[in-house]
């Protein structure tokens, strides 16, 4: 095997934005590259390593050899070490031996490795992300529909449980056929998978990154994910990744201590320890560790054509003190509790990502009043495209809990949300966090009988599809799976045997398609002039009543909330305009296991002063249902 041959890949220019955190294309010459150097066809190593005493490439190529093939260090005080070894192709194994200064000999995977082993194996494979797409009719869209309302329905997707083959989860091209099927029959929008870069925990359910420019081999290679992005956006559906950028594993061979000192992370457990998950924080403050991660972000934009990024456990970066008690955290240089390092690498973040990408969206998954998260980082906001709106999703599974002759006593939690509904663009999650640890599943907080709690279930999405914002659904809540959601085990399919489940799927199914053909549900998700009360104080019959309203009156939607079981007929609501009003979605229609005994069809407005409005209408309320009615 050859030797190393000194080599780079870096100009000056490129030094220069690396130190300063600004490389944001910094993965085109970080670590290992398929190129060719004097007519030989070989690999080009790069590793930043600064406390190093050395470096070298060990692999399946060399036996492991720790002596073979050692990086030179550049003389630029960079910290990057590098090389090109000729005669190595892709697939090829391998890993960097790190002699520290403090003697350790530490063996670490590629922190910009393009592809790993399937784990529990560690080593970085040598690849490439060579591919030819064919979602240039998709891009185009994205683009023209850039910055322009428009619904988002995601489907919140844990690859390796949506579907099993037996003990086997489903490959990037078995899921390319089954998911894509599945998503474009549901009239979802948008599928959203939580984290696909490698980690080396399953049960972590890809929360814990150790590589994170590499798909997870666990369901094939790069290519193959690409392929299944291709085939998505073929459908016309959108792919939002969870990306990780708070905090990381320690595992011996990822980033905890990499060059053995605390490169990655802070040297303060206080500041760089997570209690929660035993994980390590990144070093928000050192530009090489924001360059590493902001190029991360546009990477998956780039190279994997991802149309949205949601960052996870937000709230962790913003607060210094978060799950730390007195005296287990430091305040910043102005004595309070904000992360003022975190803070400006978010702005930082989402300012790179929507100038690089200006027709992808960010999503904030940020538990906290926290102000301006979705607000531009001009007028002082963090960037973010949309915030999850985490106290409607509190408060609106709390209220369902209560039996249903309890709920006129609690009528204030399900009409609070609308207090603060456009003080962020609010995403309205009912995600996995609300299916595990001893949470159960969604239909099991529903009260009352069998009927019941599946015509709970279909009225809280009815609820939540007219609810201003954009709606995100965790897989198996749109047939009411009835055990809690475990990474052991795929989907209850065999539940859609049965009417119940049958039918709260085929209301997820038109709420979807609803949701998207009505301007009315989505031109002004984000504003107060898209949202109007017709009835909120109804607390005795728990009933609400609202107005969906988009730039045309005339596609103005009435929506009728009855939260008991209790049917209501010769029920009266005020509507804005004379004429007849159309009944175009009824949750207790026969094909959604309803009683089919309420359809209301067209129902003609007298002029009888309601609500304080000159017209109302006359109709019967079905029990524990949604119904929305239409001018025409």
């Amino acid at each position: 095997m050859s030797k190393v041959i000194q080599h780079s890949l870096f100009t000056d220019y490129d030094i220069y934005l690396f130190k300063s955190g600004t490389h944001f294309r910094i993965y085109e010459k970080m670590g290992s590259h398929l190129i060719e150097v004097e007519g030989q066809k070989g690999v080009y190593f790069s590793v930043w390593a600064p406390n190093a005493q050395s470096v070298s490439v060990i692999g399946n190529f060399n036996f492991w050899n720790t002596q073979e093939h050692p990086l030179s260090s550049r003389w630029d005080g960079s910290g990057i070490w590098e090389g090109f070894i000729p005669g190595l192709e892709k697939g090829t194994l391998y890993k960097y031996h790190i002699h520290a200064q403090s003697g350790q000999h530490l063996e670490k995977g590629d922190p910009y490795a393009l592809f790993w082993e399937v784990p529990p194996k560690t080593a970085s494979i040598v690849w490439d992300n060579d591919y030819t797409w064919n979602d240039q009719d998709w891009l185009k869209k994205r683009q023209e529909k850039a910055g322009k309302p428009q619904p988002y329905s995601v489907y919140e997707v844990h690859m390796g449980t949506w579907k099993k083959n037996g003990n086997e989860s489903l490959s990037y091209r078995e899921l390319a056929e089954d998911l894509v099927d599945y998503l474009k029959e549901m009239n979802f929008t948008h599928v959203e998978f939580l984290p696909v870069m490698e980690h080396p925990y399953f049960p972590s359910w890809g929360y814990q990154v150790t590589g994170y420019f590499a798909p997870t081999s666990r369901f094939g290679t790069p290519q193959d994910f690409m392929y299944l992005v291709d085939k998505l956006h073929q459908a016309g559906i959108g792919i939002l990744l969870d990306w990780v950028p708070s905090h990381f594993p320690t595992d011996a061979h990822g980033l905890a201590e990499f060059d053995g000192t605390y490169l990655y992370e802070h040297s303060d457990p206080r500041k760089g320890f997570h209690p929660d998950w035993k994980s390590a924080i990144y070093n928000f403050g050192r530009n090489e560790v924001r360059n590493f991660l902001t190029s991360n972000a546009l990477y998956w934009l780039d190279r994997f054509h991802i149309d949205g990024l949601r960052v996870d456990a937000v709230a962790s970066m913003l607060y210094l003190d978060y799950s730390r008690e007195e005296g287990e955290w430091i305040p910043n240089e102005q004595g309070g509790k904000e992360n003022l390092d975190a803070i400006s690498f978010l702005r930082e973040f989402n300012t790179m990502t929507y100038r690089e990408f200006p027709d992808v969206i960010t999503i904030a998954e940020e538990s906290t009043a926290w102000s301006g998260v979705s607000h531009p980082t001009y007028a002082g906001g963090l960037g973010f495209g949309q915030k999850w709106m985490m106290g409607w999703m509190h408060d609106t599974l709390d209220y369902f809990n209560k039996d249903t002759i309890h709920r006129k006593y609690h009528h204030g939690e399900i009409t609070f949300s609308l207090i603060y509904a456009f003080t962020e663009n609010f995403m309205l999650p009912l995600s996995h966090d609300e299916v595990v640890h001893g949470k159960g599943p969604l239909i099991d907080r529903m009260p009352g009988d069998e009927w019941q709690r599946f015509a709970n279930l279909r009225l809280m999405y009815g609820y939540m599809y007219t609810h201003p914002g954009t709606k995100l659904l965790f897989m198996g809540g749109e047939f009411g799976q009835t055990t809690e959601w475990s990474i052991e085990r795929g989907l209850e399919w065999w539940l859609l045997e049965f009417g119940p489940h049958k039918g709260v799927q085929a209301w997820v199914r038109d709420l979807n398609a609803f949701y998207s053909a009505q301007p009315a549900l989505y031109e002004k998700q984000f504003s107060n002039e898209g949202f109007e009360w017709v009835e909120h104080g109804d607390w005795e019959n728990s009933v609400l009543a609202y107005l969906r309203k988009g730039e045309k009156a005339e596609e103005n939607l009435l929506v009728v909330c009855n939260f008991t079981p209790v049917t209501r007929e010769g029920f009266r609501v005020g509507v804005p305009a004379k004429g007849k009003w159309k009944e175009v979605l009824n949750s207790d229609a026969k094909i959604y296991n309803g009683t089919g005994d309420h359809l209301n069809g067209t129902v003609k407005a007298d002029k009888q002063e309601w609500n304080g409005r000159e017209y109302s209408i006359e109709f019967t309320l079905p029990p524990l249902a949604t119904v929305v009615f239409r001018l025409g």
